[in-house]
């Protein structure tokens, strides 16, 4: 499993609505959680901060999260998968700003996913 080494962002819209994604490097829950707490500051317009994250305990002990904070169509869940898939440790979390659009659970859970490959890809 690699590390994520930068912070890597991506932004996708989907019928008004706005997604922003943002790939982190972090080593436990304390600093996801610092991050999120700017995060929620910093976008206040932001419905849901929903997020995933693996990373290795002291001990060797793999830990994996993800939080769908209120949303519709488990977002964390696969924003989770795509750290699987990618075989990476830190956190991926992406930010909805509601456009005025419901999307439904699964065109909420592919939007998501669409903002989370963005931060992926721009990670170089």
């Amino acid at each position: 499993m690699s590390k994520v080494q930068r912070e890597a962002q991506g932004e996708v819209t989907v019928k008004r609505s706005r997604f922003y994604a943002v790939l982190l490097p972090i080593q436990d829950q304390a600093a996801l959680d610092r991050w999120l707490a700017e995060r929620r500051k910093a976008l206040k317009k932001a419905c849901h901060h929903c997020w995933a994250a693996r990373w290795i305990e002291g001990d060797g002990k793999l830990v994996e999260q993800a939080q769908n904070d209120g949303e519709v169509g488990r977002p964390g869940l696969r924003l989770l998968n795509l750290l699987q898939q990618h075989d990476l440790q830190g956190a991926l979390v992406v930010s909805r700003i509601f456009g005025g659009v419901k999307l439904g659970p699964g065109g909420v859970g592919r939007a998501f996913r669409q903002a989370g490959l963005a931060a992926l890809d721009a990670r170089g």
